[in-house]
């Protein structure tokens, strides 16, 4: 448990802490830093206040306990891998507030069979899900301009692909793979 007296959990803070297995982050938390609990393999739950604003890069990479995972309305930018190779992720939703969802936020999410990205976003950087082998279907709001490199790349399952209206560039390899 952070205390109220934490406004910042700063780079690799909790790092390689594999017994950790839950975390209540204090509404004075306005920032969660780069790396600041990769590889808590034993993280089972963690609570994120409405006052944090930006999750960092790899914040909670390879956080392969974590099975959901509530992102409040404060948060405005989900960092580069932040989530990347939570194994155990089944659903995510993207809120209101976010506008950007960057490279491989959601990489390697093997186990993700549920993605609702709600019209905030206006772009969804390169790899930011790729490689989600059970997700089943996406839809891409009308905010969304624009679909990173290999955005989808490798998502096996995936059957369904709705594309906003607004979408007006997709890049390179953006569903590659994407057999089914």
């Amino acid at each position: 448990t952070i205390p109220d007296s934490v406004t910042s959990i700063g780079e690799e803070a909790f790092s390689y802490c594999t017994k950790l297995t839950s975390v209540t982050i204090p509404d004075s938390v306005t920032s969660i830093g780069y790396y600041a609990f990769s590889n808590c393999t034993g993280l089972t739950s963690v609570t994120i206040p409405d006052s944090v604003t930006s999750i960092g890069n790899y914040a909670f990479y390879d956080c392969t306990g974590l099975t959901s995972i509530t992102i409040p309305d404060s948060v405005t930018r989900i960092g580069s891998s932040a989530f990347s190779y939570c194994t155990g992720l089944t659903s995510v939703t993207i809120p209101d507030s976010v506008t950007t969802i960057g490279g491989s936020a959601f990489g390697y999410c093997t186990s993700l069979i549920s993605v609702t990205i709600l019209d905030s976003v206006t772009y969804i950087g390169n790899g930011a899900f790729s490689d989600c082998t059970s997700l089943p279907s996406v839809t891409i709001p009308n905010s969304v301009t624009s679909l990173g490199n290999y955005s989808f790349d490798s998502c096996t399952s995936l059957t369904s692909v709705s594309i906003g209206s607004g979408v007006t560039s997709i890049g390179n390899d953006a569903f590659y793979g994407c057999k089914s």
